[in-house]
């Protein structure tokens, strides 16, 4: 049994809105086994009519028998709800998981899922949201980089790392959504230029490839998701770069 961010969480309630009842009755027994309350609807109907107790993430499934999970997710973002919402997709195409993230969900996870990529899905997501209006940590350290936030300064070991402001904006950017997957679209939402230009896809990749010369071998923190945008992880391996 996986275990260890359970209790952590003993007080997070998930609505897990899925009809495949295996499945479903699997993903809740584990959910429960880490210590959340689980809500089960198996259709959006129910998953509505339980939107009115309390709910801190939602797992949402993209084909649903009434709906489309991604409606259900419109739906949700336009009357203000704003807790994590991954959805669970069957769907390998790239296409369908950037629909699901302009749409307005926070992440999501590939069917059939790890348990393990799953719970840290989760506590990612909860992560984020229990900072949200806290901001992020002052001093994020990741290999061999220290990012000191409040003077908006990046340090490798003891040498300070000569960075434009935007390529440490994009740098706060993702450690702030760490575990969590961000659209290009998000980030050009979110970065500006100092000047108050709207940066461009083209920019954006020239800031993401600065940004990785410059952190060296810790570069291999940024993963691309291919197709979708990027995901920052402490921990991770050699991924993908564009």
């Amino acid at each position: 049994m996986i275990s260890g961010g359970a209790n952590k969480m003993a007080e997070k309630t998930i609505l897990l809105v899925e009809d495949d009842k295996a499945l479903a009755m699997g993903t809740v027994f584990v959910l429960e086994a880490e210590g959340y309350k689980v809500k089960h609807a198996m259709n959006i109907k129910s998953a509505r009519s339980l939107m009115g107790e309390t709910v801190d993430l939602i797992l949402l499934d993209v084909m649903l028998p009434d709906g489309s999970g991604y409606d259900f997710c419109r739906y949700l973002r336009d009357t203000g709800v704003r807790i994590p919402i991954i959805f669970l997709t069957a769907m390998s195409e790239e296409i369908n998981i950037v629909q699901g993230l302009e749409l307005g969900a926070d992440d999501y996870v590939a069917k059939p899922y790890r348990l393990k990529e799953l719970l840290s899905r989760i506590s990612a997501n909860l992560r984020r949201y229990d900072m949200s209006g806290k901001g992020v940590c002052d001093v994020y350290t990741f290999g061999n980089h220290r990012f000191v936030i409040s003077e908006f300064r990046l340090y490798e070991g003891d040498k300070l790392i000569d960075c434009t402001q935007n390529e440490l904006r994009l740098l706060k950017e993702l450690v702030a959504n760490e575990g969590i997957v961000l659209s290009r679209a998000t980030l050009l939402d979110r970065l500006y230029d100092v000047d108050g230009v709207l940066i461009d896809d083209n920019t954006l990749s020239v800031y993401m490839k600065r940004l990785r010369t410059k952190l060296r071998d810790d570069a291999s923190c940024i993963e691309t998701v291919r197709g979708v945008g990027y995901r920052f992880c402490r921990n991770s391996g050699d991924n993908n770069r564009d």
